[in-house]
Formats: structure tokens, C-alpha cells, sequence
């Protein structure tokens, strides 16, 4: 994401206990209206993958929030919780059925990370859209 481009960003303070996820995409797909039917999904896909790892391996407070550039060329997602600790791509400590979410998101996004800071972690997806936007 440039710094420079002006954003809108739309936010959402999550509960401590497990959300409805679909609660959760309902408002991610009404912040993003303005996408076409399959960015609108591949975000839904995104913010979900994020915040059930929020709530699987992080600690509350959690918080997710959608920035879109203004010509919508992305959206980036991005996840707060409150624990330092680091992500493990392509396994999980939930057991061997489980684990595929930081891989879908890599698949998916065309750039994601996490940046750690005091008080926990941002894990952040971005996903372009419009003529740039290549589905996979």
C-alpha cells in the first residue's frame, strides 16, 4: 500500500467471544458493495481466514478493518490482536486438519504480513482489484 494514497477505512471492534463469522463477512461485503460479486468473495474469504486466526492463535482485544484506495485498485484487511506471538504457516497447534488459512490467504492476497508492535500484532492481506485484479 502506498503511504501516500488517501484510504478509506472502514473498522470493526470484534467481541471476545468467537463472532458469527457470518455477521463478520455480511459487513465486510456491505463496506465493499462497490466490488464486483467475485472481489466481493475473495475478500469474504480473506477477513474470514484472518479473523478465525485471531481468535484460534491470538488474544483478545481483536479488531479488523478494511482500507480501500480511492481509484479501488485494493483493499487491504487487516487484523488486530493482543498477542506478540508469531505466525506458523502451513501447520497448526488445533491438530492436522487444520493449518491451511496463512496458505489460502497466501494463494489469494497478491502481498500479506504482520506487523508486530506494543500490545500485540497486525496481520494484514491485500487484495487487487479492478483491471489489476488476476482471480485465482
Amino acid at each position: 500500500m502506498n503511504a501516500d494514497d488517501p484510504v478509506t477505512t472502514v473498522a470493526l471492534d470484534l467481541v471476545d467471544d468467537v463472532p458469527s463469522l457470518a455477521a463478520v463477512r455480511r459487513w465486510a461485503a456491505e463496506a465493499l458493495a462497490d466490488l464486483t460479486e467475485d472481489e466481493i468473495d475473495d475478500c469474504m474469504l480473506l477477513v474470514t481466514e484472518l479473523v478465525s486466526n485471531a481468535y484460534d492463535h491470538g488474544t483478545g482485544p481483536r479488531a479488523v478493518r478494511l482500507r480501500r484506495s480511492p481509484n479501488w485498485s485494493y483493499v487491504r484487511i487487516e487484523v488486530d490482536d493482543a498477542s506478540p506471538d508469531d505466525l506458523t504457516f502451513g501447520r497448526s497447534r488445533l491438530g492436522p486438519n487444520r493449518g491451511r488459512g496463512l496458505v489460502i490467504v497466501d494463494k489469494l492476497a497478491k502481498d500479506w504480513g504482520v506487523d508486530v508492535h506494543p500490545g500485540g500484532k497486525t496481520v494484514w492481506a491485500e487484495l487487487s482489484c479492478g483491471a489489476s485484479h488476476v482471480p485465482v
